[in-house]
């Protein structure tokens, strides 16, 4: 069994890092389930650069799926930006109930080898930017109930060697994340962590070397996993899954259409951040 888009309708997802990869998959299956989006990231034009994508293509790939969007440039690094947009999303759509962070640096060194400022970046924009953003919408996600779902894994790994500061910051998005579910545990705001079993085949991904096309699967797994978790009653907070889980909970039994090529990869992604994870 494949997996069916749950109905969205009427609902609008502020997502983090919609350019390309992930965060654009996300927003566009998003609106394929009805929900309007907000596009954000730091790419507006990229006439001068070698990849392709820019969040005015995604908020338009959206609106062509039949929903609203809106595109606001966003640097996660800069706290008054983060606070403005949250503004501005909220003030073009009366109402945002879904805050997705999915945009993070990633670089895999030794220690020995990232020095301290890129050590500074990773921080600054997967843990900080994380936070700042979930704090952005508060004040509106409590009037109005909704869900916070982090692109991050479960708290499980005690060293990193090769990939220390992405995997500190990367446990501190689920820390943040997790935090706030206690936090507005009964308030009617949810806040989830999902994670991909395998790498995701992404420009990233390809760019570091993380195994090879048979160890890969689309973005699509992650998207689709998040939209089922968006489908959920907000009391059910406070969790760090992973999208094969997920999507096993909710009836998929095929998971080769989300393969890059023939063959079930094998969980790599998992592992280097759950050193026991056994896929069921």
């Amino acid at each position: 069994m494949s997996f069916q888009l749950p109905d969205l309708t009427g609902r609008t997802a502020f997502v983090t890092g919609t350019t390309r990869g992930i965060g654009k998959r996300i927003a566009l299956t998003l609106a394929e389930a009805g929900c309007n989006v907000v596009s954000t990231g730091k790419t507006v034009d990229d006439s001068e650069s070698d990849l392709e994508g820019t969040i005015h293509d995604t908020a338009a790939a959206c609106e062509e799926r039949g929903v609203d969007a809106h595109a606001i440039q966003l640097n996660l690094r800069s706290p008054e930006e983060i606070e403005a947009a949250a503004e501005e999303a909220i003030e073009v759509f009366g109402e945002v109930d879904v805050v997705i962070n999915n945009a993070s640096a990633i670089q895999l060194a030794n220690v020995a080898d990232l020095p301290a400022d890129r050590f500074d970046l990773l921080n600054e924009v997967n843990v900080r930017g994380t936070y700042l953003t979930i704090r952005a919408f508060l004040p509106h996600l409590k009037e109005h109930g909704g869900h916070v779902l982090t692109n991050a894994p479960p708290v499980t790994m005690d060293r990193a060697p090769g990939k220390a500061a992405y995997a500190w910051s990367k446990l501190g998005m689920t820390f943040v994340t997790l935090s706030v579910a206690a936090e507005l545990r009964g308030t009617g705001v949810a806040a989830n962590c999902f994670w991909p079993v395998t790498i995701i085949d992404t420009r990233a991904s390809r760019y570091f070397g993380m195994g090879t096309e048979d160890d890969w699967r689309t973005p699509d797994i992650a998207a689709d996993a998040a939209c089922e978790l968006l489908d959920r009653e907000p009391d059910f907070s406070g969790h760090t899954l992973y999208d094969e889980a997920i999507l096993r909970e909710a009836g998929v039994t095929d998971f080769s259409p989300y393969n890059v090529t023939d063959g079930d990869p094998q969980p790599l992604s998992a592992q280097l951040f759950d050193p026991e994870y056994e896929r069921p």
